[in-house]
């Protein structure tokens, strides 16, 4: 049975769509079979794999209004293992039309119920923001891992962020866990990333992954040519830290 992993964090800016699409591409690369939602109506995650975005008749919109079923939005990427449900711009609509429905936090999770079968990860990058969409994400998820930059207002927002997942926990999803809180673009020369990191493993301790993700331009580079960073540049600093982080979570959850 896959596990089901949201990418989250209401600050925008911080990875989220950096992490969700070169773990999923580096777990690919690993051999386990991979499914990446895109559950952000920038589509960022869509067009960085490669798929042209205003060419989406089936997504995460139709996905979550049912209109259709998750193995009809499903596209498969030129990452190895690696398939997509791809978003578009639509879905900005989606949470005013759910607004009344019955059940309304529970539509992400009814629709890829029958996926976890095929797939050894799912991984969703989410909105920055804690609407719909994401509390969508969370009551799908098995788990979440949050994104952290390491720069001077890291940790504002994140008391508020632990304090929706508790309540999802509480409401819709009693299973819920945070997989871990991942630092971002770390620059090793700023005393600043430094203490952002100290900070962290302070307050959080073995909620932190090990593997931080350090700045890198390569990785900037790479969206912008529909690529991972694996297809990209697998000799970079980027691939590197995405491959370090997939090893930790497939040990992780090797020994759960």
């Amino acid at each position: 049975m896959g596990k089901i992993i949201a990418i989250a964090n209401q600050k925008g800016g911080v990875g989220k769509t950096t992490t969700s699409v070169n773990l999923a591409a580096s777990l690919g690369v690993l051999e386990k079979k991979v499914l990446l939602i895109d559950a952000d109506p920038q589509a960022n995650a869509t067009s960085g794999l490669g798929i042209d975005v205003e060419s989406v008749e089936v997504g995460t919109y139709q996905l979550l209004e049912h209109s259709a079923t998750a193995k009809q939005a499903i596209v498969s990427t030129n990452s190895p293992n690696l398939d997509l449900i791809p978003s578009h711009i639509d879905l900005v609509a989606i949470e005013i039309e759910l607004v009344d429905v019955e059940n309304r936090e529970y539509m992400l999770r009814k629709a890829i119920e029958g996926l976890k079968a095929d797939y050894d990860y799912i991984l969703i990058d989410c909105a920055p923001s804690l609407g719909l969409l994401t509390l969508n994400a969370l009551t799908a998820a098995d788990s979440v891992i949050i994104p952290i930059q390491c720069e001077y207002f890291a940790l504002e927002g994140l008391g508020k962020l632990l304090n929706t997942i508790k309540s999802v926990q509480k409401i819709h999803n009693e299973n819920l866990d945070i997989e871990g809180l991942l630092l971002t673009m770390y620059d090793q020369r700023l005393r600043l990333s430094n203490q952002v990191v100290d900070e962290v493993k302070k307050h959080f301790d073995e909620m932190v992954f090990e593997t931080i993700i350090q700045r890198n331009v390569r990785l900037s580079e790479a969206p912008s040519y529909g690529e991972s960073i694996i297809s990209y540049d697998a000799a970079s600093k980027g691939a590197d830290n995405y491959l370090s982080l997939a090893h930790e979570l497939i040990k992780k959850n090797e020994k759960e």
